[in-house]
């Protein structure tokens, strides 16, 4: 059975990551290794981390004083780590139990797949009409919704793609990373039916704390402060419309390159600007 490296990154939200852990480890098979990072000094997290640090499922504990973000974190694995494919799972997200099998299985009938994911909206955001003419069929009976990137989160991706494109560089996203593996030919995508991820920073999720608009100023994300987003109702739709963004996605790859792109981002800047808020 090929191994799998997953990666959870921790910060200042003991109460997700009382959740978030103990859930990863519960879907972790025989073949699956946690890599544990926590970023800052918060207390409360920081001992809610310790404290599985010592758990047989838990390969590798790292504690940075400073938050470091996403980066770090993901090269420390994607480069000390041996296994057959690379993975994380955001600490405020609960991937459905079988995700780690069911995407093994698929990329081991189709080696052409790349970054290959859970599904994290919500049921509402579904458009049949939009996501079914991008729904490819694969071998072993799998299907995927094509798109040149999936979230940072709830994903397998297999250690020799990293290999040949390399690790992360400063202020590369992971979509843009996911965008240049298509280029060379990597298939990625949602295992359609879709494997779900619970993503408890949707507050129309049952498990958010984003519960009123004093809750979201005080526990912002991170995509909601640059887009300039202050209420829990502007945040709801953000993510719907997020959702809406990767069914509407082209699988043109020019669309993602040269004087297509740049046109494509300042239409967004422009939405951005007018209403504070914008797709994927």
């Amino acid at each position: 059975m090929s191994t799998v490296d997953v990666l959870m990154i921790s910060y200042n939200d003991a109460s997700y990551l009382r959740k978030s852990l103990p859930h990863l480890l519960d879907t972790c098979d025989e073949a699956t290794r946690v890599w544990l990072w926590h970023n800052g000094m918060d207390e409360e997290t920081l001992e809610v981390a310790r404290s599985y640090a010592g758990d047989p499922r838990v390969h590798r504990f790292h504690h940075s004083r400073e938050n470091v973000r996403l980066t770090a974190p993901t090269n420390w694995l994607w480069a000390e780590g041996d296994g057959a494919f690379v993975s994380k799972v955001d600490d405020d997200c609960l991937p459905e139990p079988g995700w780690i099998e069911r995407l093994r299985a698929a990329h081991g009938a189709n080696p052409e797949f790349g970054a290959v994911g859970c599904w994290r909206f919500r049921d509402e955001d579904f458009v049949p009409e939009l996501a079914e003419r991008k729904v490819q069929h694969f071998a072993g009976g799998v299907s995927l919704l094509r798109n040149h990137w999936v979230q940072g989160s709830g994903y397998l991706l297999p250690r020799t793609l990293v290999h040949r494109q390399g690790l992360l560089r400063e202020g590369q996203s992971f979509t843009r990373y996911c965008i240049e593996l298509a280029c060379r030919g990597a298939v990625n995508g949602w295992l359609y039916p879709f494997l779900r991820e619970e993503n408890m920073d949707d507050p129309r999720s049952p498990h958010t704390r984003l519960v009123d608009d004093e809750a979201f100023r005080r526990r912002m994300p991170l995509t909601a402060r640059n887009l300039g987003i202050t209420t829990v109702a502007d945040w709801a739709q953000q993510e719907h419309e997020s959702a809406i963004a990767v069914q509407k996605a082209s699988l043109d790859l020019r669309e993602y390159f040269g004087w297509r792109f740049r046109r494509r981002n300042l239409v967004k800047g422009v939405r951005r600007a007018f209403h504070g808020k914008g797709g994927w």
